[in-house]
C-alpha cells in the first residue's frame, strides 16, 4: 500500500472511530400495553418530551406490547441492565412484599388520594425498598382502577364470582383476593390472556378500562361488572444500566417521569368515560357490583397482609388517612 493509500485508510479509520464514539445512546423502555392502552399513550408521550430534551445525547425508544418480554422477564431484564426502563404494575407485590399495599381492595379512593400516597409513602417509604432489590423507581404512573369481565354472568357480589376461572396477573395478594371472593384465579401472563378467554381456558379476567379495550376483551367476553376493586400504580424503573448514562440524561429521564406523572392521571381519567362507553357500544353487558359487599369480603385479606409483611398495617393506616374526607 502506498502512503497516500495508508493516509486515506487512516483518515477513514479514524472516521469511522469518531462516528461511533457519538453514537446515539438508546434508552429502552419496555411495556406491556397495547397500542392505545394508557401504558402506551403515556411512555409514547415521556419518550417525546425526553427525546425532545435529551437532542443528540440519547433516544428513548418504547417497546410495547410485551416485545421485550412479560413483565416478570422485563424486571430480570432490568436487573441485568439489558432493558433499561420498564414500567410494571402488579408484580411489584412480587418482587418487593412491602408493593401488597396496592393489593388490597379499595384502598385507593381517587386519584387525588393516590397522589398524596405517591408523595407522602410511596416515594419516601417504599421506593428506598425497590431500589434495594435492584429496582430505581423514577416516576409512578398508573394502571388503573380494575374491573371484572366475565362469560358467565354478572358480578354484582362476591358470591357470584363462586366457581368462576379467573385470569389475575402475577401478585400473591391477588390471587389470594379472588380466592377469598370464591373464584378460581389463575397468574397468568398479559400477552397470553386473549387467546386464554377465546378458548375458554378462562372465564374471565380482571384489568382497568385502558387494558380491556386495546386488547379487545369485548371479542370474547360478555359481561363487564364495574368493580373498582383495585387501583393499580404503573411504576417507571430503572435498574443496572442506570449508572451507564451520563447525569445529564439520568436527569433528564428522572425529571421527565416525575413530569408526566399528573398528565398520566389526566390522560386516565379521559380514557375512564371514553372506553366505558367503547365497550357498551361493543355490546357487553354492563353492571354495577355492591360495593359493599365487596369491601366487607376483603377485610381478611387485610388481616393477612398485615401479619405477613413488616411494616403494613402502619402503612395502611397512613394511607387510609389520606384519604379525602367523607
Amino acid at each position: 500500500m502506498n502512503m497516500k493509500a495508508m493516509l486515506t485508510a487512516a483518515v477513514v479509520a479514524g472516521f469511522g472511530m469518531a462516528t461511533a464514539g457519538f453514537a446515539q445512546t438508546e434508552v429502552k423502555f419496555g411495556h406491556v400495553g397495547e397500542p392505545g392502552s394508557l401504558m402506551d399513550l403515556s411512555a409514547t408521550e415521556f419518550a417525546e418530551r425526553a427525546n425532545e430534551k435529551l437532542g443528540d445525547s440519547a433516544k428513548v425508544v418504547v417497546y410495547g406490547s410485551s416485545q421485550l418480554g412479560n413483565d416478570k422477564a422485563m424486571l430480570q431484564k432490568i436487573k441485568l441492565g439489558t432493558v433499561d426502563l420498564a414500567l410494571p404494575s402488579t408484580i411489584m407485590s412480587s418482587m418487593v412484599p412491602i408493593f401488597g399495599l396496592f393489593e388490597m381492595p379499595y384502598l385507593v379512593q381517587d386519584r387525588e388520594h393516590m397522589k398524596k400516597i405517591r408523595d407522602e409513602i410511596v416515594m419516601p417509604e417504599m421506593a428506598p425498598q425497590a431500589e434495594a432489590a435492584g429496582f430505581r423507581i423514577i416516576g409512578v404512573w398508573e394502571n388503573g382502577f380494575r374491573q371484572i369481565t366475565n362469560n358467565a354472568r354478572p358480578i354484582n357480589t362476591p358470591e357470584d364470582l363462586a366457581g368462576i376461572k379467573l385470569r389475575v396477573p402475577n401478585g400473591e395478594w391477588r390471587v389470594k383476593m379472588f380466592e377469598t371472593y370464591g373464584a378460581s384465579p389463575s397468574p397468568m401472563a398479559f400477552s397470553e390472556v386473549f387467546v386464554a378467554l377465546q378458548t375458554g381456558v378462562m372465564d374471565g379476567q380482571e384489568n382497568p378500562y385502558a387494558q380491556i379495550y386495546p386488547s379487545r376483551f369485548y371479542e370474547v367476553q360478555s359481561y363487564l361488572s364495574q368493580s373498582n376493586h383495585v387501583y393499580t400504580p404503573g411504576y417507571v424503573v430503572a435498574g443496572r444500566s442506570w449508572d451507564k448514562f451520563d447525569p445529564e440524561v439520568q436527569q433528564v429521564l428522572q425529571e421527565t417521569a416525575v413530569e408526566m406523572q399528573d398528565v398520566v392521571y389526566e390522560i386516565a381519567a379521559g380514557l375512564d368515560t371514553d372506553l366505558l362507553q367503547k365497550l357498551k357500544d361493543e355490546g357487553m353487558e354492563v353492571n354495577e357490583v355492591d360495593t359493599a359487599a365487596f369491601i366487607e369480603a376483603s377485610q381478611p385479606i387485610y388481616a393477612q397482609f398485615s401479619e405477613a409483611v413488616d411494616g403494613a398495617a402502619d402503612l395502611i393506616a397512613q394511607a387510609q388517612s389520606l384519604a379525602p374526607a367523607e
